[in-house]
């Protein structure tokens, strides 16, 4: 009865209190009953339910998948184009609660919206600069409701703030301290907390707007920023 009583009360907490980066939390755990939607580099699209999923630091090294007519294909990030993954049950509760907000104008066309607000996890195959070098990866989107211009990764490894949650499952706060993150077609790259007010002028000093309005920038209004540089890119 404790239990269900603190349930309610963060659920109703959770409702109340809009995640200060406005993002998707992201999924680590996915159904092996519901389908996912899979497309190939060679543009093959592919559906069905996830048997398997391998991972390696923290990314995805492989997944099994079987379509409706039973045959299975084991897939590696550099097969797959880009794919929604339906997360697995408490997964999807922490998603749906975070996914607040909503930028329709700064939609990416090329996503599927509606697989987004199901709760799907995007992932797509992104240019990614670690330290000197440059590697393809499959990445996990968390702001795909806004990313036509600037895209924002999971980091894997990204340490997080205080949160509030039940039973593994966060419902509020937790703001990751790092993202992978990226200018519409320019490699993604690691974005540090403890960076931000000295990377912010190099980041986003193409956009007066932003810089003047953000003279002490906070790294809980990263969602924000995104918006506004979205605003100063349209314009040009």
């Amino acid at each position: 009865m404790i239990k269900k009583t603190l349930l309610l009360m963060m659920l109703l907490f959770a409702f109340t209190a809009v995640n200060a980066q406005d993002l998707i939390n992201p999924s680590y755990g996915f159904s092996h009953s519901k389908t996912a939607y899979i497309t190939l580099a060679d543009g093959t699209e592919l559906s069905g339910t996830i048997r398997d999923i391998d991972r390696d630091k923290g990314l995805i090294e492989y997944i099994k998948l079987q379509d409706a007519a039973g045959k299975k294909h084991k897939l590696k990030p550099e097969d797959i184009k880009y794919m929604y993954l339906p997360p697995s049950g408490l997964d999807k509760l922490g998603k749906s609660l975070d996914f607040i907000s909503d930028f329709q104008k700064w939609n990416d066309d090329k996503l599927n919206q509606e697989y987004i607000k199901e709760g799907y996890a995007y992932f797509e195959t992104a240019d990614v600069k670690i330290k000197k070098r440059e590697s393809k990866l499959l990445m996990q989107l968390l702001n795909p409701a806004f990313s036509k211009e600037f895209k924002i990764y999971c980091d894997p490894y990204a340490k997080e703030t205080a949160s509030l949650g039940v039973g593994g499952v966060k419902f509020v706060g937790g703001d990751a301290k790092s993202y992978y993150v990226a200018k519409k077609d320019s490699p993604a790259f690691l974005l540090k907390k403890k960076d931000y007010k000295k990377e912010f002028a190099p980041l986003w000093g193409s956009c007066e707007k932003l810089i003047s309005a953000n003279p002490e920038p906070k790294w809980t209004d990263l969602t924000k920023h995104v918006i506004t540089y979205s605003e100063c890119a349209e314009s040009k």
